[in-house]
């Protein structure tokens, strides 16, 4: 009943947002110039632009990624779509050069917010890279017929898209994925798989959840995956293609990750309107950016939601050898061929130090000199793979660690 509820608040507050919209224009044209008379207008005129933005969006936002520089000249780029199921396409950045680079499938969380999360993750790689990534669907628009979408299944999406990219490529995973990523190359190299990838990259992952818990992993162990289950599970109302679906629903996942950090944004908005008061367009531009991907929230499919919880933060089943995909066990010490870099945050407090960096013990015969991890001073969970330091210390690891096993 949580779903019907909150989409019958969206839909009574939409005509009211789509009203405030149509007034932001007029209110701006009036509020220009200066005195006591336009500083009222201008308030106005930014109070309506709050209004018209307060809602989320059920829609995966453009990456708006079009030209990338390659060398020393910018190239076109476009997105390709090279597979397709009901629950996530393989999308392909396909840059206007001939230049041959390394492949790279990028595998982005399912945790409540799209792809274009990763979005300048993705930019910075294609500088040197030829891109994929996994860009998941809402689990609200798929249809019932469509089947299940758990864990395994997300394995075995992996499995194949590294088959589409063929021998040679190269994985990086973000965050909650990095166990499916690391499942998925440890059956390949267990089944003699030719795809499996040269390099595999760990970013902030709950590999072993045991080690340094944090707030989250409180939460996972406080509670019995029944509750979970019937606290946080719902069915999609009817209206969409996936109506009847069982969901873990992004607005609550996004009301979770909110919930952690009030305080931010609630300054942050507070910010945002003072900076529309004063005409500080760049800066009210930086904070309306962000949160129109943060509040671009995704359905999990509930089966994938429930054994993620269960298998990952609760029973930590790869952790302590206990995972199976298909039957088969999951063994990462089958890995010798892929080389492994792992990447934490100091100030990580979603996966902390040394959750991620445990692929290293699990991983016991990939050979000392094709293993390496990173610990990145000064950044939180984001900041591994977006931001300055991403950029300029992180990025030139993976960048190397590719490098060398091409």
């Amino acid at each position: 009943m949580k779903y019907l509820a909150y989409q019958t608040q969206a839909n009574l507050m939409a005509p009211l947002r789509h009203m405030a919209s149509l007034m932001l224009p007029a209110l701006g044209h009036a509020a220009n110039g200066s005195g006591e008379t336009n500083f009222l207008l201008r308030s106005v005129a930014a109070a309506t632009e709050m209004l018209a933005r307060a809602g989320l969006s059920h829609s995966r936002p453009p990456f708006g990624i079009d030209r990338v520089k390659v060398g020393n000249r910018e190239v076109a780029v476009t997105e390709e779509p090279d597979h397709v199921t009901p629950f996530g396409t393989l999308l392909h950045f396909r840059k206007d050069s001939d230049i041959a680079q390394p492949r790279v499938l990028v595998v982005a969380p399912l945790s409540g917010h799209f792809a274009t999360l990763l979005r300048g993750t993705v930019e910075t790689l294609l500088r040197d890279h030829d891109v994929w990534i996994t860009d998941w669907h809402n689990a609200r628009d798929v249809p019932l017929a469509a089947g299940r979408f758990g864990f395994e299944e997300y394995v075995e999406h992996l499995i194949d898209f590294l088959h589409v990219l063929g021998p040679g490529a190269n994985l990086v995973a973000v965050c909650q994925p990095c166990v499916q990523a690391l499942a998925a190359v440890a059956v390949m190299a267990a089944n003699g798989d030719r795809a499996q990838p040269h390099t595999m990259t760990l970013m902030a992952g709950p590999i072993d959840c045991r080690i340094n818990p944090t707030t989250v992993n409180d939460l996972a162990v406080g509670h019995s995956i029944e509750w979970f289950e019937h606290q946080m599970i719902d069915v999609v109302p009817p209206g969409f293609a996936g109506a009847g679906r069982r969901v873990y629903p992004g607005f609550v996942q996004l009301s979770a990750f909110m919930s952690m950090n009030m305080d931010r944004h609630v300054r942050a908005h507070a910010e945002l309107f003072s900076a529309l008061v004063r005409g500080d367009e760049g800066k009210a531009e930086t904070t309306k950016i962000f949160y129109d991907e943060y509040f671009a929230v995704l359905d999990l499919a509930a089966e994938f939601y429930l054994e993620t919880v269960q298998w990952v933060f609760q029973d930590y089943r790869l952790a302590k050898g206990e995972l199976s995909f298909r039957g088969q066990k999951v063994d990462p010490a089958a890995i010798r061929r892929t080389a492994l870099l792992t990447v934490e945050g100091e100030r990580d407090d979603i996966c902390a130090i040394g959750q991620t960096m445990a692929a290293h013990d699990l991983c016991s015969r990939i050979r000392p000199y094709m293993k390496k991890h990173h610990l990145q001073a000064g950044v939180g969970h984001y900041g591994v793979f977006s931001g300055k330091r991403w950029n300029s210390q992180i990025y030139p690891i993976v960048k190397n660690m590719i490098l060398a096993m091409e």
